[in-house]
């Protein structure tokens, strides 16, 4: 696992004077619009685009999916839920969940952006296939993938 930055996970205003403008929205303000146009720019500036293509992007995702996940190797369910308690976990393992989590974010991002889908629609369409294929009243509480049609 490469080092990660002990850094705050937003830059205050003054760190961000040279870069462009991104409207900053905090929770469920923020748009997938906004975070796709951050990225785009972010890929721009650094003429990036000719790396950022759908095969590497979608490795980059996995490469950092796996970095979450290793964050969580051989810890029991009780000492993750334990670490990542909002209240009284361990901060800096917070922190690094977060960031691990933002770099999934940020390339799946990039990747819809390469790719240009709509991820708000794509969205709705796979919630409304999952509405149909896990109806609630046959799978509320439990899960039994041999019972499940979509999967024989």
């Amino acid at each position: 696992m490469r080092k990660k930055s002990s850094k705050p996970l937003h830059r205050t205003p003054q760190t961000a004077a040279s870069h462009p403008v991104i409207p900053r929205h905090s929770g469920d303000k923020v748009t997938l619009g906004e975070l796709r146009e951050m990225m785009r720019a972010f890929v721009q500036e650094r003429a990036w685009n000719k790396y950022h293509v759908p095969r590497n992007l979608a490795a980059s995702v996995s490469i950092e999916a796996g970095e979450l996940l290793e964050l969580f190797q051989w810890l029991t369910p009780e000492e993750a839920a334990s670490k990542c308690d909002p209240t009284r976990g361990d901060l800096a393992f917070r922190q690094a969940v977060g960031e691990e989590m933002c770099d999934v974010l940020m390339y799946i991002m990039s990747l819809a952006n390469s790719v240009d889908i709509d991820l708000g629609t794509a969205i709705y369409a796979k919630m409304d296939k999952n509405r149909a294929k896990y109806p609630p009243a046959e799978v509320r509480g439990h899960y039994d993938r041999r019972k499940n049609p979509a999967h024989r």
